[in-house]
């Protein structure tokens, strides 16, 4: 399955009109299960790469406050509705993979690599069980929506499976897809100072309950 077959679903669901209600009030239509080569950078309209690169960038300051995503001007709704008040979130994916913190895990999975090309253990965990404590703390709500991306050498090409909870198809996947696209990269980057080349391969996308909101559905077709 590619992202063209997930279109295709989500086409179907909107045309008879197979609505499920989220906790607003409003409208979604979902794909519980999904799993699919993430062969497009977006299932429904455009990356905003200016805004990709921003929010690269702040995962890869570590900073774990929305209000440096976009010294310019506001973060993003999206952001500004999980952060607390003081604008903090517990979602910075670079914070979760490559902070001491966290147990510097981009480190730890090039060097099981560099140890195993075969290996089965290279994995980035990003949610965890005190999520559940955490997730709601000072009027967030965040609890952190990618599970853990693991890692293979196969044929010389990286392989990724990012595991996800939840993914919203707009902007989320869009945004998802930019960052794990350029972990895989850095992940490659790091292997080839060690061992011979190797290049990033497909990315697996497998999302417990991927959806679209209702303001979104104009975008569906």
């Amino acid at each position: 399955m590619k992202v063209s077959d997930i279109r295709e679903h989500f086409i179907s669901e909107l045309k008879n009109e197979k609505f499920t209600i989220d906790k607003t009030g409003a409208k979604t239509i979902e794909l519980i299960g999904a799993s699919f080569t993430a062969d497009e950078p977006s299932i429904f309209g455009t990356p905003n790469q200016e805004y990709i690169d921003k929010e690269i960038a702040w995962y890869k300051s570590m900073s774990n406050n929305i209000n440096d995503i976009n010294k310019d001007g506001e973060p993003p709704a999206a952001w500004k509705y999980a952060a607390s008040e003081y604008g903090q979130i517990n979602s910075n994916y670079g914070l979760l993979t490559m902070a001491d913190e966290y147990y510097n895990q981009l480190g730890h999975v090039v060097d099981e690599l560099t140890t195993n090309p075969d290996s089965r253990r290279a994995c980035m965990i990003y949610n965890r069980p005190s999520i559940w404590t955490e997730y709601d703390k000072n009027g967030m709500s965040d609890f952190i929506c990618t599970n853990a991306v693991s890692y293979m050498i196969r044929n010389d090409k990286l392989i990724s499976v990012v595991q996800m909870r939840s993914n919203d198809v707009v902007y989320g996947y869009k945004n998802d897809y930019a960052w794990q696209r350029w972990m895989q990269e850095e992940v490659c980057s790091l292997y080839n100072i060690f061992k011979p080349m190797i290049q990033p391969g497909e990315i697996t996308w497998q999302v417990q309950n991927l959806h679209v909101y209702e303001k979104h559905f104009n975008l569906v077709a």
